[in-house]
């Protein structure tokens, strides 16, 4: 399977871990940002970000563990896909390529391990940008009764190994497909080829992309209910950029992210989902802002 890569970034592949190699695009010189993808997508989605971003920051946009052309280790225990063990790879990722601290952003699945990052090694993650995302735990008490169906793919991945694999394996295109088309506002900003890209790289990465999901429902909990009942923040400047999925299900999005962090800008955006390639000069700007504070 081919993986395209950013236009006018070089494609670097450095090992994170015993026999996990991480696949990152690199371009741009400056201070380095790291850009962290989400599901069902890999690296590309940040093609229109980061091109941009390189014209005055080095920017470093991975495929996590388990996605895209990076490796896929078995899931032989609850930590080999936990957000600590994801985060750690991204840390040691940038570390390799020379940034010791860098301004990290995720979206979706990849905001999930930049929280984690931004938790455990505060000495690297200087600022932090999340998309579309909550906690955890806040995502988890979120979904209830009719409203939470619109998460029915985390209570199906949740389960153990064996049902949830060989279901979405039968049909990967129409159960990945799905998420691009429902979570679009703009079908055009994912066009054909990119679309191909990510059912394809979904589909070879089923039992990983599961098991990122499984550890959500199992050692991801259980490492930010334990920061919750510490009280630990995060004290670099965050920003979090979502959509308004608080008045389908019930909750202040500021509210429960003032509770993780001291120096907090929230906004409520209007565009879809995947709003780094349905509105990359917002999600550009607003990167850029961050490392100016």
């Amino acid at each position: 399977m081919t993986h395209p890569n950013i236009p006018g970034f070089t494609e670097h592949r450095v090992r994170v871990d015993d026999g996990v190699t991480l696949n990152a695009a690199v371009g741009g010189t400056g201070s380095p940002v790291v850009l962290l993808h989400g599901f069902p997508q890999t690296r590309l989605m940040w093609r229109h970000v980061a091109a941009d971003l390189a014209a005055d920051h080095t920017v470093i946009c991975p495929d996590l563990r388990g996605y895209g052309a990076s490796d896929k280790p078995a899931e032989t225990g609850p930590d080999v896909y936990s957000k600590r063990t994801m985060a750690r790879d991204v840390v040691r990722l940038a570390a390799a390529l020379g940034h010791g601290s860098f301004t990290l952003a995720g979206h979706d699945r990849g905001a999930l391990v930049a929280f984690r990052a931004a938790m455990d090694h505060p000495e690297a993650v200087s600022r932090a940008l999340f998309l579309d995302v909550l906690t955890t735990p806040d995502m988890w008490n979120a979904l209830h009764g009719v409203s939470g169906a619109v998460g029915f793919h985390l209570y199906l991945m949740a389960q153990p190994p064996g049902l949830p694999e060989q279901l979405i394996q039968a049909s990967a295109d129409t159960f990945f497909a799905h998420f691009l088309d429902a979570w679009t506002n703009d079908p055009a900003a994912i066009p054909a080829d990119v679309r191909a890209h990510y059912l394809a790289a979904s589909a070879a990465a089923v039992p990983s992309i599961v098991a990122d999901y499984r550890a959500s429902a199992g050692v991801d909990m259980d490492h930010d209910t334990a920061d919750r009942k510490a009280g630990s923040r995060l004290a670099m400047p965050v920003t979090v950029l979502q959509q308004d999925w608080g008045a389908a299900l019930g909750y202040h999005a500021q509210g429960l992210w003032s509770a993780w962090a001291d120096d907090l800008r929230h906004r409520t955006v209007s565009c879809g989902h995947f709003m780094a390639e349905e509105d990359p000069r917002l999600i550009t700007d607003e990167i850029r802002a961050l490392t100016g504070r």
